[in-house]
C-alpha cells in the first residue's frame, strides 16, 4: 500500500515495500488476527473517554467537548533522522531567542534591513512593556513547539511556529501511555526513545529559570490556567499533575508585599516560576485588557522588578505571527550565522503588491492564512475550496491583504492509520516539544503527530476534525 498521486508514504515505498523504519512493526502488525486488533482499536477509545482526554470546541452554536480521536498505529523515525531534525529545531530555538531578545532591545535586524519595522508596529503581540526588559536568564521562549511537515525521505519543512502557548504535548504522554498499555509485547521488539520524563524535565527547566533574587532554594512553581472551560484545560491540570506543581486561576492569585503569591490553607505563598496558559491580553488587567477576570492585577510590575518569572515571557506571540515566520530564513542566518538546517515552506507575503498579485491568480493552487490565525480557521485551501468560496476570500484578500500570507499546496507526507477495511494513507505533521533554560535546549524525541483522518485532506487540527498518533524515534 502507498499513498499513490506523487504522496511519499513513511511506512511503504512506491512498490508497497515495508521502509526499513517500519520493517519489525510491521512484522509485528502482521502476526496480530485481526479481531484482536479491531478489540484494542476500541480499547484506545475508552481509554481516552474514561481519562478525560478531550478538547473544548467554540465558534459553534454553543461549546462543545469533544474526544480527540486517537489511532494506534504510529509514526516512526529513525534515529538518524531524528539527529538531524533536533539540529535543525535547536538552531531555530536559538535564532528565535536571540531575535526576541533584540526586538525588544536594540532592533539589530531591522536597523540591518533585514526585517521591515511595519511587522511589529503592525503587530498586536509586540508590547511596548517589555522593551529594555530582559527576562531571568535571558529566556522568552521557555516552552516551544516547532510544527514540520514532510515531503520526501530527507525533505522536512519548518510550517509553523509555536512560541507563545504550544499545546498538545500531554497527548503527545497519553498516547505512549495507552501504546505501552495496550501492546507492551510490540515495545519489548522495538527499541523507542522515552517520552515518559517529559513533566520531569519540564519541571526542572522551569525551576532553572527562577529570578537571580531567589536563586538557590527549592522554587515554587505553578500552572496558570484560565479555568476549566478553557479548550486546553486537561492539558494544564495533567501538567501540573505530573509535575507536582500548583494548578492556579487569576483568583487564587494576589500581589503581596511585592511578590505573586497564591492563597493556601496556610495563607499566601509566593511563587518563583508561573507558567502560563494565558493569552498575554488577559495577564494583567492594570496593563493590558482591564476587563480580563483569568489574570493577576500587578504581575506585569512584579515581573519587570524580578519577583517573578513568566514563562513563555508576554510578548513572544510575536514570532508566532506567519509574516515574521515568512522572514525566519533571514532571522536564522542573521543571529547564527549559520544557514538555516530546516527550511521554510516558500511563503508569499500578501502585504507585497507583486505577490499579491501572485496570489490572486493563483488562489485555486495555493494555501491562504491569516498572519495571526491559528488552529486551522480562517485559511484557505485552494485546490479543495468551491469557487464561491474562493471568490470570497479574493475579497478578503483584497481588503486587508497585510493580513495573510500564501503557501503551495505541499503534498504532505502520510502514514496509515487503521480502519475496519486495514490500513489507509493520512496525511500528517509532527508538532516536536522544546525546553529552553539557563541550562541549555532540551528536545523531547517525539513530539505529537497530529493526522488527517478525512480520507484527502491536509487539515490535521484536532479543531478541524484531525486526530493524533504516538511518534516513535527509534534508538540506534
Amino acid at each position: 500500500m502507498s499513498a499513490g498521486n506523487g504522496t511519499f508514504d513513511e511506512m511503504f515505498d512506491g512498490d508497497g515495500q515495508t521502509r526499513p523504519a517500519y520493517a519489525e512493526y510491521c512484522r509485528w502488525f502482521a502476526e496480530q488476527p485481526g479481531e484482536f486488533l479491531k478489540r484494542k482499536n476500541r480499547e484506545a477509545d475508552d481509554t481516552f473517554r474514561r481519562t478525560g482526554i478531550t478538547f473544548n470546541v467554540y465558534g459553534e452554536n454553543e461549546a462543545e467537548e469533544r474526544l480527540i480521536p486517537f489511532d494506534m498505529v504510529p509514526r516512526i523515525i529513525t534515529a538518524s533522522e531524528w539527529r538531524r531534525l533536533s539540529r535543525g529545531i535547536e538552531q531555530r530555538v536559538r535564532a528565535l531567542n536571540s531575535f526576541l531578545y533584540d526586538l525588544y532591545h536594540r532592533q539589530e535586524i531591522v536597523r540591518a534591513g533585514r526585517l521591515p519595522e511595519r511587522l511589529l508596529q503592525s503587530n498586536d503581540a509586540w508590547l511596548a512593556n517589555m522593551v529594555g526588559f530582559t527576562p531571568p536568564g535571558g529566556i522568552y521562549t521557555h516552552i516551544v513547539g516547532i510544527d514540520l511537515v514532510r515531503t520526501g525521505p530527507d525533505e522536512f519543512f519548518v510550517l509553523e511556529d509555536n512560541a507563545r502557548t504550544p499545546s498538545g504535548v500531554s497527548y503527545m504522554l497519553e498516547n505512549r501511555e495507552t501504546m505501552m498499555a495496550m501492546f507492551p509485547d510490540l515495545f519489548s521488539r522495538v527499541a523507542v526513545e522515552s517520552v515518559s520524563n517529559y513533566p520531569r524535565r519540564l519541571a526542572r527547566s522551569l525551576a532553572a529559570c527562577v529570578p537571580p533574587a531567589f536563586a538557590g532554594g527549592k522554587p515554587t512553581v505553578a500552572v496558570l490556567t484560565p479555568g476549566i472551560y478553557n479548550s486546553a484545560y486537561f492539558e494544564h491540570a495533567f501538567l501540573a499533575d505530573q509535575m507536582g506543581a500548583e494548578l492556579v486561576e487569576g483568583s487564587d492569585l494576589r500581589v503581596v508585599g511585592g511578590r505573586v503569591q497564591m492563597r493556601t490553607t496556610r495563607g499566601y505563598k509566593p511563587i518563583d516560576v508561573l507558567y502560563r496558559r494565558v493569552d498575554d491580553d488577559f495577564l494583567d488587567p492594570l496593563t493590558f485588557n482591564p476587563e480580563s477576570a483569568l489574570g493577576v492585577p500587578g504581575i506585569m510590575d512584579v515581573y519587570r522588578a524580578g519577583g517573578i518569572t513568566i514563562a513563555n515571557a508576554p510578548g513572544t506571540g510575536v514570532a508566532d505571527d506567519k509574516a515574521i515566520y515568512s522572514f525566519m530564513p533571514e532571522i536564522v542566518e542573521f543571529y547564527t550565522g549559520e544557514k538555516p538546517l530546516l527550511p521554510n515552506v516558500q511563503t508569499w507575503r500578501c502585504a507585497d503588491a507583486d505577490s499579491l498579485a501572485y496570489v490572486l491568480d493563483n488562489l485555486a493552487e495555493l494555501v491562504v492564512k491569516e498572519v495571526h490565525g491559528s488552529g486551522g480557521y480562517g485559511m484557505l485551501i485552494g485546490p479543495t475550496a468551491s469557487k464561491r468560496e474562493i471568490a470570497a476570500f479574493r475579497d478578503k484578500l483584497k481588503a486587508r491583504p497585510e493580513n495573510y500570507i500564501a503557501q503551495p499546496t505541499l503534498a504532505l507526507s502520510t502514514c496509515p492509520i487503521y480502519t475496519r477495511a486495514g490500513l489507509a494513507p493520512r496525511h500528517v505533521d509532527l508538532r516536536p516539544f522544546v525546553l529552553v533554560s539557563p541550562e541549555g535546549i532540551d528536545i523531547t524525541p517525539g513530539g505529537l503527530t497530529r493526522v488527517a483522518l478525512k480520507k484527502g485532506s491536509l487539515v490535521v487540527n484536532s479543531s478541524q476534525g484531525g486526530g493524533t498518533k504516538d511518534t516513535w524515534v527509534l534508538k540506534d
